[in-house]
């Protein structure tokens, strides 16, 4: 049902549980479970016309506030004040007059309602990062939407400064200093929904840039269930984080899903038995019962210094954010043959490449053979909005999913629902190398990359094997699964 605009305020609704789905003669409202049944009696009588009541679970309920008051309100959490929003983008652009003070009256000042509504709208839209961009000739503001990305704002470039200044003010950074990139983070919340806000600047010759990274908390409470794994790769994952001791990696580029899994991985292990440390840059999500530790490269703490720290605070597992350096992989594998599991993050475009990437940092291939339980690698597909893909006709690109195929294959269409791109969320492919005693072998004898890949993956399974699953599914399209997956298809057969 598609959301209408409220008329309860958000500070009811909040409060008291209760949410307006539908404002029909006979009005569709929400009860939070173990809400107040007596605040039905005040929406009532506020609506005049009777209520027809569903009890939605906490969860549930929370999300359905998030959306529908997306649009209404940005509320600010941990110190950040109230930001309000009203309207779309375009209107708020509007507003800023061409010759009048920006900041005029500090809390309605058009800048202020202008970033919140850029924030928000982002969050919206579910975009991973905000780019705003600063030429000489006009201020850009883009979203990276599902991986991809899209042009938000083009606005005139004397806003820059004042735009950025207002980013600054949020993250609390030195909005004197121009000249040195900056970091820090805001941390938010829409409706019940909360946002940690990770804020880059960057000096460049047009004027700053800022990178806003926001981060759904709720995204890093995922289960391994809800990560879109095949049942084999899902199974191996499960055995691998079993034993106690070894080295668990999961490779692929950069925004491929590589945090959310380690993540997920350590909510499984999470039961209150072990002791969980973790060494990250920059720890990304909070998670209740793990000890996070956070890179600071200015004071000395790096992921190799890090690691060491925490390795003598009786960890049971350990994760890595990421193996960078030949130090870092040293005391991994080290760590990990003195009992203890470790789970860490490489850059290599498949599985079988993480395992040269180590070897040729310095690790030798006994201690690597010795000590590897799995390495995983993914990527992330666009999925098709279900209510506008269109079955497409067969052409010369079918003959990529094989020979004899003859299932139903769509086109990206575009509707209201996936803001007209035919794409809606993203779904994950992996592929996933189980370290058996074929593996070892191989890796003790210092075997090149082709050579594991071929014994690990005799039966398909590979990135594009799972590529080619998801299209033949209908999940996405064709042209995504190539694109994704371009890189690794130069390198072997299939898509």
């Amino acid at each position: 049902m598609e959301a209408q605009a409220p008329t309860l305020s958000y500070a009811f609704a909040k409060r008291h549980g209760v949410l307006l789905l539908d404002a029909g003669e006979q009005a569709h409202v929400a009860l939070r479970e173990g809400g107040d049944p007596q605040a039905l009696l005040e929406v009532r009588r506020a609506l005049g016309r009777p209520l027809r009541v569903d009890t939605l679970q906490a969860a549930a309920f929370d999300r359905r506030l998030s959306e529908i008051y997306a649009d209404v309100g940005l509320g600010g959490a941990a110190g950040v004040e109230e930001l309000q929003l009203h309207g779309t983008l375009d209107s708020l652009v509007e507003d800023i007059p061409t010759t009048a003070d920006l900041l005029e009256r500090q809390g309605d000042a058009p800048i202020i309602r202008l970033i919140n509504g850029v924030i928000a709208e982002a969050a919206r839209l579910g975009a991973s990062d905000v780019h705003i961009e600063s030429f000489e000739s006009a201020l850009r503001v883009r979203f990276r939407v599902d991986g991809v990305m899209r042009e938000a704002l083009n606005l005139p470039p004397r806003i820059a400064p004042l735009l950025v200044s207002r980013v600054k003010v949020m993250a609390r950074l030195d909005i004197a200093e121009r000249r040195v990139p900056q970091d820090g983070r805001v941390s938010l919340a829409m409706g019940a929904k909360a946002l940690d806000v990770r804020v880059s600047t960057l000096p460049t010759r047009g004027g700053e840039r800022v990178v806003l990274r926001i981060l759904d908390k709720e995204q890093g409470a995922l289960s391994l269930d809800q990560l879109g794994m095949s049942a084999p790769t899902l199974a191996s994952l499960r055995n691998a984080l079993r034993v106690p001791n070894g080295v668990i990696l999961v490779t692929g580029p950069t925004g491929s899903g590589k945090t959310t899994t380690l993540y997920s991985a350590l909510t499984a292990l999470n039961d209150g038995e072990r002791n969980i440390l973790t060494v990250e840059d920059p720890v990304e999500y909070a998670v209740d019962g793990i000890g996070q530790t956070q890179v600071n490269t200015r004071v000395g703490m790096s992921f190799a210094a890090g690691l060491r720290a925490i390795l003598r605070q009786d960890p049971d597992i350990v994760m890595v954010g990421e193996i960078r350096d030949a130090e870092t992989a040293q005391i991994a594998v080290q760590a990990s043959l003195t009992g203890h599991l470790v789970l860490s993050t490489v850059h290599t475009n498949d599985a079988a490449g993480a395992i040269t990437r180590l070897r040729d940092v310095g690790i030798e291939p006994f201690l690597l053979a010795s000590s590897l339980r799995l390495v995983m690698a993914q990527r992330l597909l666009r999925r098709l909005c279900p209510h506008c893909r269109a079955p497409r006709a067969h052409d010369a690109f079918v003959s990529m999913l094989g020979a004899g195929f003859d299932g139903l294959l769509y086109d990206a269409v575009g509707c209201a629902r996936c803001n007209h791109t035919g794409y809606a969320g993203r779904i994950g492919i992996h592929e996933c190398i189980v370290v058996d005693e074929r593996i070892r072998r191989l890796i003790a004898s210092d075997a090149g990359e082709d050579a594991i890949a071929d014994i690990a993956f005799a039966g398909g399974a590979r990135l594009s094997d799972a590529a080619r699953d998801a299209v033949a599914a209908g999940l996405t399209t064709l042209e995504e699964a190539v694109r994704v997956t371009r890189q690794e298809s130069q390198d072997h057969a299939g898509v």
